[in-house]
């Protein structure tokens, strides 16, 4: 039975979830089956070179959902093997950060154990993305659920994804990606939108400014549409505007407000505007994508703009759970505070 424990080096699902997820494919597939025996904990930890506590916690899991049971002295044997799982998916994401653990954490949380989730992070790497994609295809999944997003490259990305996966196995998050088909789930950020809407919302602030900035490097897998609603809310209502590449080379100028999009670049701006001699929230203003519990604090309060990560995540997964194939553009609010 120790052929059955699958546990994948490069995935970022914890080793204890993915002996779960291995017997409860397993079970499913009907490998396993009521008063079979599964390997020892011993078994597992030299196999795996894992620790016994990690086993432990899983089998316990198992347990406690009536999947299992220990018989002292003998072992771990399968109690119940009438278990159907909704859906065995491929979870691809650009990068592990505060925010896309949020919507990891949801994703799982609302999928519950009705589905194995196999997780993985490509760094922004166009080319590791492909590479994962094409590894998969060495088990079976019936949901690939990926977030498109790259520093360089992705230029054939439409015809790479429609030739390794299947449209109606495919789900895309946080950037939408065109030319697809309408047969594909989308849970998508309107990037170009949500700014230009955001900005308007803050615009009673922002009247005190007479330029903005916003600081977007040329390397980056920021969405482009940032930029473009960016121009075009500064068009409409009359800013100065301007789109900084480097924050390091930049002298910070009054009645000026500053847009950053990531934590390095804010962490540098806020410095530059503690060195010198203006006043933020009134000389000089911030306005930061994506909120943490850090920026509540930091400097009083900093003003944010984000999508409702935690929402992005459950919403994709109702989609699963319920085999729809829609496109659902997610929430994006606004938390006025004293940096503006």
């Amino acid at each position: 039975m120790l052929h059955l424990i699958e546990i994948i080096e490069d995935s970022k699902i914890p080793k204890y979830k993915q002996i779960i997820n291995s017997v409860f494919t397993a079970i499913e597939n009907g490998y396993l089956k009521i008063n079979d025996k599964l390997p020892s904990v011993n078994e597992l930890l030299i196999e795996f070179d894992i620790s016994r506590d990690t086993i432990v916690r899983a089998y316990d899991h198992l347990k406690q959902i009536g999947l299992i049971e220990s018989v002292p002295g003998k072992g771990y044997y399968i109690k119940k093997d009438d278990l159907v799982l909704k859906a065995k998916v491929f979870l691809l994401f650009n990068k592990l950060s505060p925010h896309k653990k949020i919507i990891y954490d949801a994703f799982a949380k609302e999928l519950g154990d009705n589905a194995t989730v196999d997780f993985f992070i490509y760094e922004n790497n166009y080319r590791q993305f492909k590479n994962l994609i094409e590894a998969s295809k060495l088990r079976e999944y019936t949901h690939y659920v990926i977030i498109c997003h790259f520093e360089e490259g992705g230029d054939d990305l439409v015809d790479f994804v429609n030739d390794s996966i299947p449209q109606d196995k495919l789900m895309i998050l946080d950037k939408k990606v065109d030319h697809l088909g309408s047969k594909v789930a989308c849970v998508y950020q309107d990037f170009e939108k949500d700014i230009y809407s955001a900005l308007v919302e803050l615009n009673p602030q922002l009247t005190k400014y007479k330029q903005l900035k916003l600081l977007l490097r040329n390397r980056t897998y920021h969405p482009l549409e940032i930029k473009k609603g960016f121009v075009k809310f500064c068009a409409e209502y009359a800013y100065d505007f301007k789109v900084i590449e480097k924050i390091e080379n930049e002298q910070i100028e009054k009645n000026t407000a500053y847009i950053n999009l990531s934590e390095n670049d804010l962490v540098v701006l806020i410095k530059k505007i503690k060195s010198s001699n203006y006043i933020l929230g009134n000389d000089v203003g911030i306005i930061s994508y994506n909120d943490t519990p850090l920026k509540e604090i930091l400097l009083d309060g900093i003003t944010v703009i984000s999508t409702d990560f935690e929402q992005l995540g459950s919403q994709a997964a109702q989609l699963i759970l319920n085999k729809q194939k829609v496109q659902i553009e997610n929430p994006f609010y606004v938390i006025s505070r004293k940096s503006l």
